[in-house]
């Protein structure tokens, strides 16, 4: 079979390389740059039985009409993969709230397993962290793989969709936005994919009408820090005071549900702690650090990182680095995001982070103190000079 892999920055090498190693002849082709084994003009001339690529991809690329099948780089992981797969698979996707979930579950599953996250590939129970990978589809091979080999489970965090392997798929946000060249929507795309599951979870508060699709809060319910789950005959409760964050309620609740559904006790949630760039706290001499850096972050997580400094910290200073340090995420935050958040949590002093925005951004963002560097260690080292007590909201979007 002749196989065609496009899009080698996100995932495609490593899909391509599982494809060889299967026996298959593979073409790749770098669409936004016109590398990979064979150029563009090469690859339009040739046949091929399979084209894969991703599913942010304009469906308009030529190159993914040369073959009459077609495979997204999320369906081409259960190709390479075969008959080998983990004894107990939890896929979970969504705009925001990813990576929580996914630790949050991964800490109460027991036995050996592996948690494919944003912060790379995690071996279970160690908690050893084994590799730094992308949540780009083509990671969840290795990951699957990892815990085939350990007879283990695997959580995986995935970008814009599931594989559908899985024996549950959740979906963490019902956000939405557009990938593919502004033609699709990327909650759409992401429901597409999760009914291919045994079973779905939607996180509370999503809009999903379907039979098969089990809402969080009809097996958790969370008041103030407190959380109540009932399912199959089982009842318990448990408290972490993390659940003072919209966020993390939200993410126990439905890492709760799904404990539930897998057959685990969620009680051990309790002991769950707040995760690196996910509103972890750290002091240094007289000033708070919010962490809320990572490739979540957006208008509607910041505001709740100055609320929760403020409320660890009253009546200080208050300093916000905010931007974009990493390009290739998929969701952006714009300007008018940037100035929407400056707007409505009036810091004292703005550090805006990340070279994709103009010279003159400053004048846009209408603040009279806004600092501009490139880098979110830079922002973080120039906010702690500004004031000797402060809080200080590190609201970079970027990958970590």
């Amino acid at each position: 079979m002749n196989i065609l892999v496009l899009d080698t920055i996100h995932g495609g090498k490593e899909i391509a390389r599982h494809l060889l190693s299967n026996g298959y002849a593979v073409d790749t082709v770098d669409v936004y740059r016109g590398e990979g084994s064979i150029t563009v003009d090469e690859a339009s001339t040739r046949t091929y039985d399979l084209v894969t690529a991703p599913v942010h991809l304009d469906p308009d690329q030529p190159l993914m009409h040369l073959s009459g099948k077609y495979q997204t780089h999320h369906q081409i992981i259960r190709f390479c993969l075969g008959e080998a797969r983990p004894r107990l698979t939890v896929e979970v996707t969504g705009a925001r709230g990813k990576t929580t979930i996914a630790h949050a579950l991964a800490s109460i599953l027991t036995g050996r397993g592996i948690l494919l996250s944003s912060i790379g590939i995690t071996e279970y129970p160690s908690r050893e962290n084994i590799g730094k990978k992308s949540i780009t589809p083509a990671s969840t091979i290795q990951a699957a793989n990892d815990a085939v080999a350990s007879d283990g489970w695997l959580v995986a965090e995935e970008s814009i969709g599931v594989s559908g392997m899985g024996d549950l798929g959740i979906l963490t946000s019902g956000d939405d936005y557009l990938c593919a060249g502004g033609k699709k929507s990327a909650l759409a795309v992401k429901k597409e994919m999760l009914v291919f599951c045994n079973h779905i979870l939607a996180a509370p508060g999503i809009d999903w009408h379907d039979r098969r699709v089990i809402h969080a809060e009809d097996i958790v319910s969370c008041e103030g820090t407190t959380c109540t789950w009932s399912y199959n005959g089982q009842e318990g409760s448990f408290e972490n005071p993390l659940m003072v964050l919209p966020a993390y309620q939200n993410a126990m609740q439905t890492a709760a549900a799904a404990a539930c559904l897998l057959g685990y006790s969620p009680d051990g949630l309790r002991d769950f702690t707040a995760l690196p760039g996910r509103l972890q706290v750290h002091r240094h001499d007289s000033q708070v650090i919010i962490d809320d850096a990572n490739s979540g972050t957006s208008k509607s997580t910041v505001p709740e990182a100055v609320r929760y400094g403020r409320l660890i910290h009253p009546n200080v200073p208050l300093v916000l680095v905010i931007g974009a340090e990493a390009e290739n995420i998929c969701e952006g935050f714009s300007l008018a995001d940037i100035k929407y958040v400056i707007d409505s949590t009036c810091p004292d002093s703005v550090i805006l982070v990340g070279s994709i925005y103009p010279n003159d951004a400053a004048s846009y963002l209408l603040h009279p103190s806004v600092v501009q560097v490139s880098s979110l260690a830079q922002g973080e080292r120039y906010a702690k000079t500004l004031f000797k007590t402060a809080v200080i909201v590190l609201a970079v979007k970027t990958w970590r």
